[in-house]
């Protein structure tokens, strides 16, 4: 148990004991930023305020009244400003942190596995051209997430969403076979929304240098070659790209077995059978204002055909007949409107609406020499996920694509992402590590080891136990970051841990004269490394042992 949720125990009993609250309200510790309040704080008392008609002093000093040191570890309380409970820990329990890290190692920071299943899609990007700079935000951020739901104990499958039956891709069969005929020399008319990116060109060409017969099919089988063939190249592409990005999907779901399956016309039967289905013009629409949508949708056009909507819900459908308990969809910005209508329909399938969560991802502007870099997917121009793995490497994309809110648009640095400074924040927490790394091959060579029977006790500089203060607050980092879907607080923290850990170095020399705590403060810095690790392994950047 860290310190953070035993001293949540300790309030939560003092609050019992004293029997100021029937129901346990939500207690939250920080770390004080000034040290001089102590090692741990909490604002339980002014929380209670509102509730009780109370004083927060008064009610602080009843909470701590009922505190059982002893059971806290804790050397002193304070009640400081307007209600705060300051607590400082006694130095022995600071220390107990590394013990727990270098059990676990790579599991430092786990929660236990429950049960609950979550299918989390991500990038799903149409199958018609490369992957961009958004795209590149979506997979960093969606599968630090993963990692994240999966530390925090949840069961995670990882979902890509091929869109391989819809207009689009027509469209990029016909840009295909415009630039085959291209290729062999005759000229054809690009269809007005074609894909012209680079890759439909190489498409084209390798078509025409290895199948030149298929210039005498009729049109509309060759146009459904191109199609299969189209689809196969791009998705191939992608899952290169993917992969070398770090990011590896369970599943690849089709939208075209959704038609096989019968699941579309499934998912219309019980939506209608719910009564939630009704005709008008000639159409079929969903009654979606009956869940805060601003007006009902279309499922089936009069022209017999169906809306893009209708394959998306037999899609959810699909995940919840899976078993998911939990489904959480990272959708682009443009698709914001979207949500109440995809909500709505979970609803019309007779499930949970919350069982949908759809995290939405703002823009990202490329910026480079002060200026922004400008992207045009359908020009070619594009800054493709490729060209920026090439540019900066997959450790500062992915990195720096994770480290901000994702509902925030976010202008990417690329010069500062090349810079080798503390300016950079992958850079300044990597280095961190390697330096962790650098001491412990020094005290190998003087004949140090990381001897876990010598004491931990001589570990008494205010600095080293801030740096364990914040060892020790990782797993409750890891499920905060998970129960807000917030990856960013997985870099803050690693920034953080990786500052006071520099800020010990420049006070304290590990290697010293004095030989008892050298060994102690080796097994400290152990400790240290093993929890940056496990923070970078999350947000899928590696961690040198050398810079």
């Amino acid at each position: 148990m860290d310190l953070k949720e035993n001293l949540v125990k300790v309030i939560e009993s003092a609050l019992k004991e004293s029997g100021l609250v029937e129901d346990i309200p939500q207690i939250k510790i920080e770390i004080p930023k000034d040290k001089s309040n102590g090692d741990f704080s909490t604002n339980i008392a002014m929380a209670l305020t509102r509730v009780l008609k109370r004083n927060p002093r008064e009610i602080a000093q009843e909470i701590v009244n009922h505190i059982d040191k002893e059971a806290g570890d804790i050397r002193e309380i304070d009640i400081a400003g307007p209600g705060f409970i300051n607590f400082k820990m006694n130095e022995a329990s600071l220390t107990k942190i590394i013990d727990e890290v270098l059990d676990k190692k790579e599991n430092y920071g786990r929660s236990d596995s429950n049960e609950e299943k979550v299918l989390l899609e991500f990038v799903s990007a149409n199958p018609t051209g490369s992957l961009h700079i958004g795209h590149a935000r979506n997979a960093a951020v969606g599968d630090t997430l993963a990692n994240i739901l999966d530390f925090a104990g949840y069961s995670v499958t990882r979902e890509y969403y091929i869109n391989d039956a819809g207009n689009q891709i027509y469209n990029l069969a016909l840009s295909i076979n415009a630039r085959y005929f291209e290729a062999l020399g005759e000229e054809l008319e690009m269809p007005e929304d074609g894909y012209r990116g680079e890759d439909i060109k190489k498409i084209g060409e390798r078509l025409a240098k290895e199948h030149p017969e298929y210039k005498d099919l009729d049109e509309d089988t060759r146009i459904s070659k191109f199609r299969t063939l189209g689809v196969e190249y791009e998705m191939a592409q992608l899952k290169e790209d993917l992969k070398e990005y770090r990011v590896n999907f369970d599943n690849w779901f089709s939208e075209t077995t959704l038609y096989e399956k019968g699941e579309v016309e499934k998912a219309l039967d019980i939506m209608t059978n719910n009564g939630h289905t009704y005709e008008a013009d000639d159409a079929l629409w969903l009654r979606t204002t009956d869940w805060k949508d601003d007006k009902d949708r279309v499922l089936r056009k009069t022209d017999g055909t169906y809306t893009y909507f209708m394959p998306d819900i037999a899609y959810h459908y699909d995940k919840l007949d899976r078993g998911y308990d939990l489904l959480i969809d990272l959708f682009g910005a443009d698709h914001h409107g979207y949500i109440n209508r995809l909500k709505a329909s979970i609803g019309a399938l007779g499930e949970d609406p919350e069982k949908l969560q759809i995290e939405i991802m703002q823009m990202v502007r490329l910026i480079k020499d002060g200026e922004e870099v400008k992207m045009s997917k359908r020009t070619g121009n594009a800054v493709t996920l490729r060209e920026l793995m090439d540019l900066i490497g997959v450790d500062a994309a992915r990195y720096f694509l994770a480290m901000r809110s994702a509902d925030t648009p976010f202008d990417f640095d690329l010069d500062l992402a090349l810079s080798e400074s503390s300016e950079n924040p992958v850079y300044y927490v990597q280095y961190a590590h390697a330096r962790i790394c650098s001491i412990l091959r020094q005290a190998n060579e003087a004949g140090f080891t990381l001897d876990r029977s010598k004491s931990l006790d001589v570990i008494t500089h205010p600095q080293a136990l801030e740096l364990l203060k914040h060892v020790g607050n990782f797993k409750r980092t890891v499920e905060s970051a998970a129960k807000a879907r917030a990856n960013h607080r997985i870099t803050n923290y690693v920034e953080t841990l990786a500052s006071e850990f520099h800020k010990f170095y420049n006070q304290e020399k590990v290697l010293g004269e004095d030989e008892e705590k050298t060994y102690a403060y080796l097994l400290m810095i152990e400790a240290v490394r093993q929890t940056i690790e496990n923070a970078l392994t999350i947000v899928g950047v590696d961690a040198p042992q050398s810079m």
